[in-house]
């Protein structure tokens, strides 16, 4: 089971944890893209982009008997900090749908570019699935 680690006195913070304690089978995802399971880029805009490549996140995810609840670690990598603050409203309706209200600890962090030059996020996961 994992525990959200929120210091005394510390504001509760909006959309993430400061850090989670877990217990289990640790599974670690590559930096999944925007792009299908084809490799193919439907969606030009950051948040179609964010949805899919969370989609592909939870896909894999899957494959390893973890859902969006046994998420403990994100890093999203992002190539324009200013289109990321424009979407988020959209990143929230995502993140909501997919991924429900668990708020695992998470970075962002704006990039010069990603390797895959259509690519506008890059998301790293890291999970602990119950023993």
């Amino acid at each position: 089971m994992n525990r959200v680690l929120l210091p005394e006195g510390w504001p509760r913070p909006k959309g993430y944890s400061n850090g989670i304690e877990a217990t289990g089978r640790t599974v670690f995802v590559a930096g999944q893209i925007g792009w299908t399971p084809a490799g193919l880029f439907v969606e030009t805009g950051f948040a179609g982009q964010f949805r899919q490549a969370l989609e592909n996140t939870l896909a894999v995810l899957a494959e390893a008997g973890a859902g969006p609840e046994d998420i403990v670690r994100m890093t999203w990598y992002v190539v324009d900090k200013s289109e990321y603050l424009a979407a988020l409203r959209d990143i929230g309706a995502a993140w909501r749908e997919l991924i429900g209200l668990h708020y695992p600890a998470m970075a962002v962090v704006e990039v010069k570019g990603l390797i895959e030059d259509a690519a506008r996020v890059e998301i790293e996961t890291t999970a602990v699935v119950p023993a």
